[in-house]
C-alpha cells in the first residue's frame, strides 16, 4: 500500500514498510493506539506536573531537569525513528523526559501570564478534536498536493527556528516576540501548519491499521501523535503570549 508522507519525521513511509517483516504475533489497531496514546500522555502530565511544582517553590532542580529532559527526549526520538520495535519501552521513558520539559516551561510562562497554560491546554484540546472531526468528515484529506505544501511548510518552519538559533549565538535576536503583530501573524501560521500535521498522522495511522501492521507499532504511532500534539501545545502558547503582550 502507498503510504501518504507525514511532515512529522517519526512516521516515515520505510518505517511502516519495515514493520511489516518484524510482526510479532499482534497486529495494530485502533483501540490498543488510542490506549497507547493515553498513556504516553498522562505520563507526560505526570512529569509535567512534577517540574511544575518544583518550578512554583522556586526549587533550582527546575532547570537541570528540564533541560535533561529536552535532550534526553531529542536522543530517544532519534532512537525510536530507528528502533521503533522499541516503542513499548522508549516511548514511555521519552513521555516522562518530555513532561519534565513541558512542565518547567508551562511553569514559565504561567507566571509572566497567568491562566495562560489552561487557556493554551483547553486550546489545544479543542484543536485536536476540530481537526480530527474534519478529517473523519472527509474535509480534511492528506491528499498528495495537500501532503506536499502541509510537507515544505513544516520544513521552512523548522528552517526558521533553526536560523533563529544560530542568529542568537551571534547575538541577534530573530523571534515572533519581536516582530509586532507581524510575529502574532506568523504564528498563527505556525500554529496552523501544527495542527494540519495532524490530518497526516491521522491518515498513518489509518494505513498502519489498514496494512496490519505488527501491534509494536501502536506504542510508535502513539509516540509519533504525542509529538505533534506536544508541538501544537507549545505554539498555541506562544501564540496566547504573544497576544497578551498586545493587550
Amino acid at each position: 500500500m502507498n503510504l501518504s508522507k507525514s511532515s512529522n519525521p517519526t512516521f516515515s513511509e520505510k518505517i511502516f514498510e519495515k514493520s511489516l517483516t518484524n510482526a510479532d504475533g499482534g497486529v495494530m489497531t485502533y483501540n490498543g493506539t488510542l490506549n497507547k496514546s493515553i498513556i504516553l500522555f498522562l505520563l507526560v502530565l505526570l512529569s509535567g506536573i512534577a517540574t511544575w511544582k518544583l518550578a512554583m517553590v522556586g526549587n533550582t532542580l527546575v532547570s537541570p531537569l528540564a533541560i535533561g529532559g529536552a535532550i534526553a527526549g531529542f536522543i530517544l526520538a532519534i532512537v525510536l525513528s530507528f528502533k521503533p520495535d522499541k516503542a513499548h519501552i522508549l516511548a514511555p521513558i521519552y513521555a516522562l523526559c518530555e513532561g519534565l520539559f513541558l512542565g518547567a516551561m508551562s511553569a514559565m510562562f504561567n507566571a509572566a501570564y497567568n491562566g495562560i497554560v489552561m487557556q493554551a491546554i483547553l486550546a489545544t484540546v479543542c484543536v485536536v478534536a476540530v481537526v480530527f472531526g474534519c478529517y473523519r468528515a472527509g474535509i480534511l484529506q492528506a491528499s498528495a498536493k495537500f501532503t506536499k505544501v502541509l510537507v515544505f511548510a513544516t520544513m521552512g518552519i523548522g528552517a526558521f527556528y533553526l536560523i533563529s538559533i544560530l542568529l542568537r549565538f551571534a547575538g541577534i535576536e530573530l523571534s515572533v516576540f519581536n516582530l509586532g503583530w507581524l510575529g502574532v501573524v506568523l504564528q498563527l501560521v505556525i500554529v496552523g501548519v501544527a495542527a494540519l500535521n495532524l490530518v497526516l498522522d491521522f491518515n498513518q495511522i489509518d494505513n498502519g491499521v489498514e496494512m496490519q501492521s505488527p501491534r509494536y507499532m501502536e506504542w510508535y504511532c502513539a509516540f509519533g501523535l504525542m509529538v505533534t500534539i506536544v508541538w501544537i501545545y507549545i505554539e498555541i502558547l506562544r501564540l496566547i503570549a504573544l497576544l497578551s503582550r498586545r493587550n
